[in-house]
């Protein structure tokens, strides 16, 4: 119990300074509780199948597509920003999603992707996609047959990325809330900070465009939110 309680404090105070932050994000970019009976005229999708079914966003990567399915939101340029989105994982197809925080007038990374938020049952990861794995060199050592990335390449990606292990019951519904404020990413699920992550990449002061990203099927989401810090 001793070495549990200042986990446990630890915890609690990120999530409480969390809390504190999120009053920051007083300005409202965009939100859709998908109450309507398809996806308004703000949404883009790339390779997309998903629907809006019974108020909710239903991610859908079609059968056979070569990429994920992209639902995503164009805004006018932010550095710092707040995603709030209620998603469940609605059976053991579903693997994971993608929150994506791109700048699509960035050419130096692969579809001007800057960091992302991976969930699955089990893990949320965040990166560094800037200067990290979608930085233009590194894509193209990975996507050469056969890749052509090095040991060196490898040690620096490894500070690029910061998983956390997490326990997400299939077909309950969760609250995830991802902040960018300068270099750091922090994530919270239900409440409870997840974990934080700093890197360059992160404080990108361009970003243009968020979305959710489906990896395969049977991921729902609700009550989608993007607010931007005061100005």
């Amino acid at each position: 119990m001793k070495r549990l309680l200042p986990t446990l404090l630890l915890s609690l105070s990120a999530t409480l300074a969390f809390a504190a932050d999120s009053g920051n994000y007083t300005r409202t970019i965009f939100s859709d509780d998908f109450s309507g009976t398809g996806f308004g005229p703000r949404w883009g999708h790339y390779k997309s199948g998903s629907v809006i079914k019974d108020g909710v966003l239903v991610g859908i990567t079609p059968e056979g597509s070569d990429h994920p399915a992209v639902d995503s939101i164009k805004f006018d340029p932010e550095r710092d920003l707040e995603v709030s989105v209620k998603f469940r994982f609605v059976s053991d197809k579903a693997k994971s999603f993608n929150l994506w925080f791109d700048d699509k007038d960035y050419k130096e990374s692969h579809a001007g992707h800057i960091c992302n938020v991976s969930v699955s049952p089990t893990n949320v990861a965040v990166g560094d996609a800037k200067t990290g794995n979608f930085r233009n060199d590194i894509y193209e050592k990975k996507k050469a047959v056969p890749p052509t990335i090095t040991d060196e390449d490898k040690k620096m990606l490894a500070t690029k990325n910061k998983s956390f292990p997490v326990k997400l019951s299939l077909q309950d519904w969760h609250t995830l809330v991802a902040q960018t404020k300068g270099d750091e990413v922090t994530v919270s699920i239900d409440g409870k900070v997840v974990g934080s992550f700093k890197s360059e990449g992160v404080a990108h002061d361009h970003k243009t465009l968020v979305s959710l990203t489906t990896n395969q099927v049977d991921v729902n989401y609700d009550d989608f939110s993007l607010k931007g810090a005061a100005k």
